[in-house]
């Protein structure tokens, strides 16, 4: 039986679980606090507390059955936790036959509006994607050392269900912010699920993929179009330094480059279920009604 071993059951890394699930596989995932796991069991998972402080016995049993293993944690400033706790664990896992690593597309940091794909250098701008690029690295190397096919999803802007700009319009807290030439780059968790399934199906190959749509755009735009859906006026436009945006947000709006999907196409075969943002949002006003 095929055994994936998820590592952070979130946002993202539950619907994953739930699809391969529906695949007859065994799914182990963790979460924080053994209230939290107590919940996925109730879907069909099997839940192993992990809270990125210490190793977990539950955890080690599970790798050592493992077939494959997902990580969608983000590294903390000493490194990558799941590493940190349970690399000797993954470096003898007996059955394990593939591994991926979800990252991001801030590794590229800004590049003035051009456009990056997977051969270009990592130049991050922020500690937290700098912390990216060593995560990456410590998993490549782990990987080459067990010999075990390594993809590494750089991922863009995550947005779904619960997740998206509709749900920022109806609460108020939207913000319609114009800059000259300023795009933002975005994925759909359906297509990141998507995406990692195809690669799991294929079993390889190893290196990194971009995760972003076909339509890199200004986020204002993205702002009109849900308002449009909704039905309602979009809120007032304002500058970047009128926003009154938090540090950690305005970071996003200083790195402006266009992400290229190809690779994900040409090498994984994958065929993106919403290209843009305007059938990912009018997907999700049909679910929302």
């Amino acid at each position: 039986m095929n055994r994936l071993m998820i590592f952070g059951l979130g946002y993202t890394g539950r619907r994953m679980g739930l699809r391969i699930l529906e695949r007859g596989w065994h799914v182990t995932g963790t979460r924080t606090t053994e209230a939290r796991t107590s919940e996925l069991r109730d879907e069909g998972f099997a839940g192993a507390v992990f809270d990125g402080t210490r190793a977990s016995a539950e955890v080690g049993e599970a790798l050592r059955r493992a077939t494959h293993v997902l990580s969608t944690i983000a590294p903390a400033e000493a490194g990558d936790p799941v590493l940190r706790h349970h690399r000797r664990d993954l470096e003898q896992a007996p059955e394990l036959r593939m591994m991926a690593y979800l990252s991001t597309t801030g590794v590229y940091g800004d590049r003035g509006g051009g456009t990056v794909d997977e051969s270009a250098e990592p130049r991050p701008g922020t500690d937290r994607s700098r912390r990216r690029v060593v995560a990456e690295s410590a998993w490549q190397a782990l990987a080459e050392g067990r010999e075990t096919p390594l993809q590494i999803f750089r991922l863009a802007g995550i947005y779904g269900p619960g997740r998206s700009v509709l749900d920022r319009l109806r609460d108020g807290s939207a913000k319609r912010i114009m800059g000259r030439g300023l795009v933002f780059n975005r994925i759909h968790v359906a297509d990141i699920v998507g995406a990692v399934i195809a690669g799991m199906d294929q079993g390889g190959p190893s290196g990194v993929f971009n995760l972003s749509d076909d339509e890199p755009a200004p986020p204002a735009a993205v702002v009109e179009y849900g308002a449009k859906l909704l039905g309602i006026d979009p809120p007032r436009a304002v500058a970047l330094d009128e926003a009154g945006l938090s540090s950690t947000a305005r970071s996003f709006y200083e790195e402006n480059k266009r992400v290229s999907n190809h690779r994900l196409k040409a090498d994984l075969g994958y065929r993106l279920t919403y290209p843009t943002y305007r059938e990912g949002l009018e997907a999700i006003a049909a679910t929302e009604g």
